[in-house]
């Protein structure tokens, strides 16, 4: 695995220039998670998991919170259009957690 000890930039990316977006890579990591995505898409979010470790310390933390709720929600059913809201609020929140990171990266350089 090749280790970055960076967090991704003002652009979402951390590192390469032929790397992924890293917000776009995290925002379809509950999609992964939940083998929702396409087989390119799949090994795209996965490869990219495997090269960047701001990523995949993200990834971590959301597979463990998929854990969790499935744990604590004790196997409830919730209706489609539920699931998709909090997933876009997830989503949401991750994209604007990567921008504030980056913004703040890009500060301190200054």
């Amino acid at each position: 695995m090749n280790e970055h000890a960076s967090s991704p930039d003002k652009h979402g990316n951390c590192g390469e220039p032929q790397r992924n977006d890293c917000s776009d890579i995290l925002g379809d990591v509950w999609a992964f998670l939940d083998n929702e995505c396409d087989g390119a898409r799949r090994e795209l979010v996965r490869q990219h998991l495997d090269e960047c470790s701001p990523c995949l310390d993200q990834y971590g933390l959301e597979e463990h919170l998929k854990v969790l709720l499935a744990r604590k929600c004790g196997g409830e059913h919730v209706s489609a259009e539920f699931r998709d809201r909090i997933r876009a609020c997830i989503r949401k929140i991750v994209l604007e957690q990567t921008r504030a990171g980056s913004e703040a990266d890009s500060t301190s350089e200054a």
